[in-house]
């Protein structure tokens, strides 16, 4: 019988974030990063996305293990949903492993720490069907590792992201001797990142960098408050020898931030000068000229939280005239709209704004020269772009039939994709799909909020709500009371007087015309009602507010009861007993 082998693209590509991907080789999984995503503005009121857990259902236990590339949020982020439902092996680096317990006990899952487990670059683990192996990448966080499959067919090689940069040290260096071992071995199908696909001029190296931060901090003469992510591990010890260098002290800010930073100092990945960091009454006493603030932010984002500086929103930080804003890292495509109004918003609070993009092009992601390079050195027969945007996975497609491969030989994928290895005819096939679905997590529900409840949510958004009120007898088929109708985010109450009067009125037609033609039914009352409803208030002001038609029942049994007992009170009152009578008379002749 031939080995079965399948590549399964459970999450990851036409997007950026939530990376997942699967090599199936007969009855064993290997599952590649299991991250999430952070929701863009279509997203109402989720807090983050993430992938298929279907697919955990379905193919839970053939997995063998779940094999992490780094410890950022788009590659370990999902473990806290996926571990709270199986038990599943999770292998990864010493930093890896320790910030994917971080991001597990955040998500309120304990008790989970005997699934983790900790390898190196050196390290080879065999199973029944496949061994998995490691090799050092090059990315803003240390301890990165890209992972080969060595399958029957051939190695499956997943890079995870990466870059090159030969100025790169220590824990941050790719080990290229091992890239040419593992082309050497015959590479069956590469997947790989195409993040930063569209860039044709080299990344500057991190001594770039770190040069460039020294002279930033060098020539600011106010407070510096340096927006990062607190998992770029890279960038930090930039701005920690920077600020060492030119003799200032550090704040940091985040409850995420010096988690993490703790974890990597207790590590040995991350030096941070004697001295160097402040407490918060320290404001107080240090010179302004000789402060840095680093803000990460909420779940190591910082642009909201610059924003509330800005706004005098923030609990601990306000932007003061002579701040400098440092925005220390490269955003995405998705979020420039969000920097520039960022950025407007502290010039108005009186700082300025440096951006690291502006002045050199630094990305932890390789270039469309790296990828090339990376291709000449495996030589993979098949290549799978992954981490990208749609058009990033094309550019990646391009470049590599640029340095020889055939254009068939490349596959540009969608989530939920499988693709089959026919070992006879030496092709891949696109195969029966995989569960590829968005997960959206809003609060504590998981899954519970789909394409309806976003829908509803974009309108209220757009149109508000329009609510209507109104009790009804239906065995008399009458209406007992006037109705009500209020509105949120529709119109102006007070100014549409009109409006709501005639609202009023279609919805009185509309009950009456139900009770006079059609048979009972509470569900076709509230449909006529929000219909009727729905057509007037588009006529009238060419909008679609949601309409939330309330309709009650009187309680004819209770209401009886009430009118008896009202009665009797009533004939109580208006009745004078003798005793009653002299009472009174003695109180007027007192």
């Amino acid at each position: 019988m031939a080995n079965q082998i399948r590549i399964m693209i459970l999450s990851g590509v036409r997007e950026q974030g939530k990376n997942m991907f699967a090599v199936q080789v007969n009855d064993e999984i290997f599952v590649l990063d299991a991250g999430l995503k952070y929701p863009d503005s279509t997203l109402f009121g989720i807090d983050v996305v993430i992938p298929d857990l279907d697919f955990f259902a379905e193919y839970g236990d053939r997995v063998a293990g779940i094999f992490l590339t780094h410890g950022h949020a788009d590659s370990i982020g999902a473990l806290s949903y996926i571990l709270s439902k199986y038990d599943i092996p999770v292998f990864g680096s010493r930093l890896t492993i320790e910030l994917a317990k971080l991001s597990v006990e955040r998500g309120h899952h304990t008790g989970k720490s005997e699934l983790f487990h900790v390898i190196d670059a050196d390290a080879e683990i065999d199973f029944k069907n496949a061994n998995v192996s490691f090799f050092r990448t090059t990315h803003s966080i240390p301890d990165s590792l890209g992972i080969d499959v060595h399958t029957p067919a051939g190695e499956v090689v997943y890079t995870g992201d990466f870059k090159l940069d030969p100025t790169a040290q220590g824990h941050y260096r790719t080990d290229m001797d091992r890239l040419a071992e593992i082309g050497s071995k015959g590479v069956l199908a590469l997947l790989s990142d195409s993040s930063n696909a569209e860039a044709s001029f080299p990344n500057a190296s991190e001594q770039e960098v770190s040069d460039y931060v020294t002279n930033i901090f060098r020539n600011a003469t106010g407070r510096i408050i340096v927006a990062a992510k607190a998992s770029n591990l890279n960038r930090i010890q930039q701005v920690m020898h920077a600020a060492k260098a030119t003799s200032k002290r550090v704040l940091l800010t985040g409850r995420d931030l010096a988690k993490i930073v703790r974890t990597a100092m207790n590590l040995g990945y991350l030096d941070i000068p004697r001295g160097i960091l402040m407490r918060v009454k320290d404001l107080k006493t240090v010179a302004p000229e000789d402060t840095i603030i680093l803000e990460t932010g909420k779940m190591g984002e910082p642009l909201q939280s610059l924003q509330k500086m800005a706004n005098n929103h923030h609990h601990l930080i306000n932007i003061q005239t002579g701040d400098l804003v440092f925005i220390a890292t490269t955003p995405s495509h998705a979020v420039e709209t969000m920097v520039a109004q960022t950025s407007d918003m502290v010039y108005r609070a009186g700082g300025t704004v440096i951006q690291l993009g502006y002045g050199l092009h630094t990305s932890g992601h390789a270039t469309g020269r790296d990828l090339q390079f990376l291709l000449s050195t495996l030589k993979p027969q098949f290549l799978i772009p992954v981490i990208g945007e749609y058009r990033l996975l094309e550019v990646h497609k391009e470049l590599a039939i640029r340095s020889g491969m055939k254009r068939d030989n490349v596959f540009v994928t969608k989530n939920g994709d499988c693709l089959e290895y026919d070992a006879k005819k030496k092709r891949l096939y696109l195969g029966n799909a995989v569960p590829g679905e968005d997960i959206m997590i809003d609060g504590s529900g998981i899954g519970d909020v789909g394409n309806i409840v976003l829908r509803d949510r974009e309108v209220l958004s757009d149109d508000g709500v329009f609510v209507a009120v109104v009790t009804i007898d239906r065995k008399k088929k009458k209406i007992i009371s006037e109705p009500k109708v209020t509105s949120r985010g529709f119109v102006y109450m007070k100014a549409n007087r009109q409006l709501l009067k005639d609202s009023i009125e279609v919805i009185k037609k509309s009950i009456e015309n139900n009770f006079e033609h059609k048979k009972f039914d509470w569900t076709e009352l509230k449909q006529d009602v929000r219909n009727n409803l729905e057509r007037f208030l588009y006529k009238a002001t060419n909008r679609r507010p949601v309409v939330l038609p309330v309709v009650m029942e009187v309680n004819q049994n209770r209401h009886r009861a009430l009118q008896k007992q009202n009665k009797t009170k009533s004939q109580g009152q208006g009745r004078t007993t003798p005793r009653a009578k002299q009472e009174a008379r003695n109180k007027e002749g007192k």
